[in-house]
């Protein structure tokens, strides 16, 4: 099988890009670089640094599907240049699933998130969840789920679609490395590295054990298994839609002291107010996952997620002193 992966010089897309590869795919990946490492494109992969927007010049029948990972994910700058998501996120899968209309490519997964949920009203959060998304990220990649909904309905579409919850952990060659960084677990192993003071603990009053927002963590190598199950049951004119999640929940205390665990550093807390629209609490359900895809995480443990981590970012941290 033949698969281009948009974004897959990125986090998650690289690491699916190396799943495919291993399984014996051919895989071509799409980025334009503006996020992703051209470094990060796993060996075997054919890569095009070009933008979604002009997918439609590389797309032809010969792919038998898209995983689509090409967006801006950082909530912060969502907020202030919400016009940027709407023409990236929206825009650019528009033109994505024009180009695959023309092209005759059927099968799509694509790269969701818990953001569209917003604030739970009840956890473990299942796909039947109301979506009423709190910041632009999130409702750009509503917004997409909508429209991929409409394509499989008017045009055959066969679509999967994955809500991630927290993704962190390392594979091979590929790991976290954003700039500028919002994510917990590498923010911690920073500290950790001596690149940072300390790190910031937003909020300590919330309505959990040890009054720190709870969040679920899925390792990337899981996610990426999720997502070769998934393309291969994307089924013509449904559109399916999945969370990712492990079911369980650890607060930004339980990571901050796993990381001191892992790493054998100390790693010294500033509370902060709370952020706003930060829930209490995100913990997936992922029954339907588990039935529709046949998938089953097999790397819950949180110490080794952030091994994982601390191995690529030390590997990280010794290229950049070369």
């Amino acid at each position: 099988m033949k698969y281009l992966v948009t974004g897959g010089a990125g986090y998650v897309g690289s690491v699916v890009a190396q799943h495919l590869l291993e399984a014996g795919h051919e895989v071509v990946v799409l980025d334009n670089l503006s996020t992703g490492f051209r470094e990060g494109v796993p060996a075997g992969a054919a890569f095009i640094e070009g933008d979604i927007r002009d997918a439609a010049k590389w797309l032809d029948s010969s792919f038998d599907g898209v995983l689509h990972f090409a967006a801006f994910s950082q909530v912060g700058e969502s907020v202030v240049k919400p016009e940027k998501y709407w023409e990236n996120n929206v825009g650019g899968t528009m033109a994505l699933l024009g180009a695959m209309r023309e092209a005759g490519v059927r099968r799509l997964v694509f790269s969701s998130t818990a953001a569209t949920y917003g604030e739970p009203e009840e956890v473990p959060i299942v796909e039947s969840a109301p979506t009423r998304p709190t910041n632009p990220y999130g409702a750009s990649k509503l917004a997409v789920d909508f429209m991929i909904t409409s394509e499989a309905n008017a045009h055959g579409l066969g679509a999967v679609s994955l809500r991630y919850f927290n993704v962190a952990g390392a594979y091979g060659k590929q790991g976290e490395r954003h700039d500028p960084e919002s994510h917990l677990i590498p923010l911690v192993l920073q500290v950790a590295q001596g690149r940072r003071e300390a790190i910031n603990v937003f909020g300590d009053d919330y309505p959990t054990p040890d009054g720190t927002c709870v969040r679920d963590y899925i390792h990337v190598a899981d996610l990426a298994e999720a997502h070769l199950l998934a393309i291969k049951a994307a089924t013509a004119g449904e559109h399916l839609i999945c969370n990712l999640g492990n079911g369980e929940g650890f607060s930004v205390r339980q990571v901050i002291e796993t990381v001191r665990k892992v790493t054998g550093h100390p790693i010294p807390e500033v509370v902060a107010p709370r952020r706003g629209g930060d829930p209490a609490t995100l913990v997936a359900s992922a029954a339907t996952a588990r039935e529709k895809l046949g998938w089953n995480p097999s790397r819950a443990d949180l110490a080794g997620i952030v091994a994982d981590a601390w191995e690529f970012a030390q590997t990280i941290s010794a290229a950049r002193e070369q």
